[in-house]
This record gives C-alpha cells, structure tokens and sequence, in this order.
C-alpha cells in the first residue's frame, strides 16, 4: 500500500494536484507483491516561474526508486515521471528480484506480471550490466573543498575520497545545475 508525503516549494499544492499524483503514482503499485508498504515522497518546486521540477522518490527496504522532470507543465512533469519509473521497473524487475532471493532469501522485490501485460514489454531488451574496466586507488585524506578541485581537475563528474576530519569515505559530485553535492557513507 502505498502513503503519500507530498511537498511543494514555493507554491501551495492543491487538491487537484495531490489527487493527480497519487491517481497516477498508485499506477506503479500493480509492480510491487501484495502486502508491500511504501511511503512516496514527491517533491514540486518552481523554477524560474516557467518550469516544474517534480521528484518522486519511493524508498524500500534495500531499493530506492526515484524519477525527476522538469517540465513547464507540473501534470506532464509527473506523468513523465510515472512513465520513467515504470520502464525502470520493467527493465530491472528480473534482474533485482534475483539478486534478492540470492542474497536476502527474500521472495521478490517487484510481483510478476500477468502474461498479457508482460507481452507488452516483450521487445524491449534486457541490456548487459557489464564492466568493462575496473580501477584501483588510494584514497587520501582531504577535505570536500579539494575533492571538489581534484574532481574538476580530473574532468570527472565524481571523486571518492576519505574525509581528513571524520576518517569516512565520501564522495563529491557535480549536480545538474552545476552545483556540488556531497554523500557521507555511514557504517551500519
């Protein structure tokens, strides 16, 4: 079953909004096995005051699926959206619930189809996960500042490295609107 956490920024969403997203967002809970319990959290923010930005972000145990737009219209940014999220699911469905019963001895992380809606998506390919190169380094100490030129410097779009002052491995990126976000990995 699937709960809503729905945000604007900048703007107030309405019930015709709120009602539009989970019309649509409910779509994908046909993939997800019965009994599956997931809070969606869809993010609205104004750019500009000529285009939306949409997140919807659905976090699960062990798999987050997340999609972004930006559109000029919001219905079509989260139509968008839903249609992204779906493709990914039926790209990776076979893939994730193997790898699950493998590793967790959990049953599946995505419900099988029915045969007429699998045919659907029969002709679209399952593309190889392969590496094709594999690199080795040292990762020295430094602070987010110097990731960030040692990043740029390498013409790289991330850069892993250990934090000097927590001693934690971290990693520096180069977000779309050409700003820097930073992800701190935690020990479980």
């Amino acid at each position: 079953m699937l709960q809503f956490n729905i945000r604007g920024d900048n703007f107030e969403v309405t019930p015709a909004i709120r009602e539009h997203i989970e019309k649509k967002v409910e779509k994908i809970e046909r993939y997800f096995p019965e009994g599956t319990n997931a809070t969606v959290m869809v993010n609205l923010k104004t750019i500009n005051n000529s285009q939306t930005k949409a997140e919807v972000t659905v976090p699960m145990k062990n798999l987050v699926l997340r999609g972004e737009e930006r559109h000029e219209d919001l219905y079509a940014a989260i139509d968008l959206i839903v249609a992204k999220l779906e493709r990914q699911i039926r790209k990776y469905k076979t893939r994730v619930n193997r790898k699950f019963r493998d590793r967790e001895s959990m049953s599946t992380a995505f419900a099988a189809e029915s045969p007429a809606s699998s045919q659907n998506y029969a002709d679209e390919e399952e593309e190889d996960l392969t590496i094709v190169r594999t690199k080795q380094f040292d990762l020295k100490p430094m602070d987010e500042e110097e990731a960030v030129l040692q990043m740029n410097m390498l013409g790289h779009n991330f850069f892993v490295f250990t934090d000097a002052e927590s001693n934690g491995t971290n990693i520096v990126y180069k977000r779309k609107d050409g700003t820097y976000g930073l992800i701190e990995t935690a020990q479980e």
